[in-house]
């Protein structure tokens, strides 16, 4: 019998379908799956309040997440396996997920164990990813494998769309725009990556420290956003620090820095981020193999092809 532990957080119930859609081909009579969801204290809510929204940006990105209550994980209980399944706030791991890799439970959880990382969100999960990759590494574990569902729908719609849901619970069909986040199918083919991690787990396959979901489209890179995260994340940094200065999470004496900080993102959104768009396509053109490479380390380690997937 292998034991498998499962910890995720998900605010919209998005993450927790595909999570569901992965553990049911996964847990088997040879498998048992433990599922513990991690449960911030005070609870974040959602929909999110406008500000609300904003003031979890800067401790976001600082990494200075608020804690989550304990897992109700014995002490003595140990795993062949650990599936982390997560989203990005502000292009890092979400505050939940952070604090849980920076807890002792994780260090004692994680230490010497593979771990495979599931993430969904709009579509920017690479520097996100470098994170996590940091993270985990920091409690011990050994990240196997990365499986990353994003929104199908174009970059520029995705940035009315996401926050719409964000902000009101709504994802439905908007001013002729698709609906936010993943599709169904998307969500219903999280299974293949149950499937396979359960056929290795039947032959040990997860001592090997090699992936286990090689072959199944696990990830598609985008060349292009790359080049956007990476800007993000500097002026993210920037911002971040600057409204810390102003309280603390929760401080009403925030909320300016955190308006200015909204109309920095609107601006950027509706004056910068499509002629960054066009800029980046000819970019790509002209740094090729520069991007090339990032685009082959982002894939690893479990790759972009599809040559296990069925027809």
């Amino acid at each position: 019998m292998k034991n498998v532990l499962v910890v995720s957080y998900s605010q919209s119930g998005q993450l927790s379908d595909v999570v569901a859609a992965l553990a049911r081909p996964l847990a088997t009579e040879n498998v048992r799956v433990h599922h513990e969801v991690l449960r911030p204290e005070p609870a974040f809510p959602f929909p999110w309040p406008f500000f609300a929204f904003l003031d979890a940006f800067p401790e976001s990105v600082c990494l200075d997440p608020r804690p989550n209550k304990p897992l109700g994980v014995p002490d003595a209980a140990d795993f062949d396996l650990v599936i982390l399944a997560w989203t990005v706030w502000y292009l890092s791991p979400s505050q939940p997920m952070t604090a849980f890799l920076q807890s002792s439970q994780a260090r004692r959880l994680l230490a010497g164990k593979p771990v495979v990382s599931l993430v969904a969100c709009r579509n920017m999960w690479l520097s996100a990813l470098d994170t996590f990759r940091a993270l985990v590494a920091e409690t011990g574990g050994r990240l196997v494998d990365h499986a990353a569902l994003t929104d199908e729908s174009p970059p520029l719609l995705t940035f009315v769309t996401t926050p719409r849901w964000m902000l009101t619970g709504r994802r439905d069909r908007f001013l002729g725009m698709p609906p936010a986040g993943l599709t169904p199918q998307q969500t219903a083919g999280a299974e293949r990556f149950g499937k396979a991690l359960a056929t290795a787990l039947a032959r040990d396959a997860e001592k090997s420290g090699q992936p286990m979901l090689g072959g199944l489209r696990a990830v598609s890179v985008v060349p292009y956003l790359l080049m956007s995260e990476r800007a993000g994340q500097r002026s993210f940094r920037v911002w971040s620090k600057l409204i810390r200065v102003c309280g603390h999470a929760g401080q009403r004496r925030r909320i300016p820095a955190l308006a200015l900080f909204a109309l920095y993102l609107v601006a950027i959104i509706v004056t910068v981020v499509p002629l960054l768009f066009v800029l980046q396509r000819l970019a790509a053109k002209l740094f090729a193999c520069r991007l090339a490479e990032a685009v082959r380390r982002y894939e690893q380690p479990s790759g972009a092809d599809g040559s296990r997937m069925n027809p």
